[in-house]
């Protein structure tokens, strides 16, 4: 008895606090909910496609080394392929799409628009072979979700609220990439190390940005002396807030706090990111912005409710867009 008594003290010993846990969630909230401002400061004189390649490159590369360092177990060409076709969905597709279209939409509007990445997963799930078939609840949550992206994209918007419809479509496609990727690596072959599987998928997805960068001609366009000062820092601060300070808290979460706690920052992310745009860049928060904003949150606590639930029975967030 004194045994168990002694292990169960040790294991209540190494619990980490409620403080740190909230700091790590704070951390989340603010880390990622920031990167879509320091993505639209980075593009203003940066190309997209290489700024966004290299700092992925780099913060894998970084994490990759410590990881390994740390006794990680070298990763298999299996787990390489699958980091590949993730880091490809998520960071090429995903993310590509959203650093291009901040060149034409504000970092609030995206921020929305990337926000309803849970409702895409959701249908595109139904809908694949051997998926996983809504309930009622979730179905309402990606009806109203989608009903606030049409509120804030669709016609009869004033000036301030009206978005250009190339740089809607095409964060349109970046979510629904996100989405897919997202469910890929739900079953995918990767490393045990979590923080080890990311630095992959950061590598991997960087060198697909890398070249298309190269592909688009972004080098040609590349001028070091002209990139401003608040770019250097937009980008500087998304290695490492966004990729080493975000995912680092993300997964250290994942293993010891409540995943319904977790799972906030789908909808967190998003309002800070709108009033970061609006506080910080002065990006227009208009009624119509913030209806669509408390319709397109709504729905996806309505989906994340849903899945909880389902996952309770006996029978996302995956990581973040920006």
């Amino acid at each position: 008895m004194n045994q168990i008594a002694e292990a169960r003290l040790e294991v209540k010993q190494r619990a980490p606090s409620a403080l740190a846990i909230w700091a790590a969630m704070l951390s989340v909230y603010i880390a990622w909910g920031s990167t879509y401002l320091a993505i639209r400061f980075a593009v203003e004189t940066m190309p997209p496609f290489l700024m966004a390649g290299l700092r992925f490159v780099i913060a894998g590369a970084v994490l990759f080394l410590v990881r390994r360092m740390q006794g990680d177990v070298a990763p298999s060409d299996r787990e390489w392929r699958s980091a590949a076709v993730i880091g490809l969905l998520l960071l090429l597709g995903g993310n590509g799409g959203v650093v291009w279209a901040e060149q034409r939409v504000s970092s609030g509007h995206a921020a929305l628009m990337v926000g309803a990445a849970p409702l895409w997963m959701v249908l595109i799930d139904s809908l694949r072979a051997g998926g996983r078939r809504p309930s009622w609840l979730a179905i309402v949550g990606v009806l109203v979700g989608f009903a606030g992206i049409v509120v804030l994209i669709g016609p009869g918007a004033s000036s301030a609220d009206k978005i250009d419809p190339i740089g809607a479509g095409v964060l349109v496609l970046a979510t629904v990439a996100w989405a897919a990727g997202s469910l890929y690596s739900r079953k995918a072959a990767l490393p045990v190390s979590p923080l080890l599987g990311t630095s992959m998928e950061m590598m991997m997805g960087g060198l697909g940005l890398l070249t298309l960068g190269t592909v688009t001609g972004e080098w040609g366009r590349l001028n070091l002396s002209a990139v401003s000062n608040e770019s250097w820092l937009g980008w500087g601060y998304l290695i490492v807030f966004g990729s080493w300070v975000g995912f680092g808290s993300y997964t250290w979460l994942l293993r010891v706090a409540p995943t319904p706690l977790v799972s906030t920052y789908a909808y967190v992310n998003p309002i800070v990111a709108v009033l970061m745009g609006n506080w910080l860049a002065s990006e227009p928060l208009t009624p119509r912005t913030l209806i669509a904003a408390g319709v397109i949150v709504g729905s996806v606590v309505l989906t994340t409710i849903a899945n909880q639930r389902v996952k309770r029975q006996p029978t996302i967030p995956e990581s973040e867009t920006a």
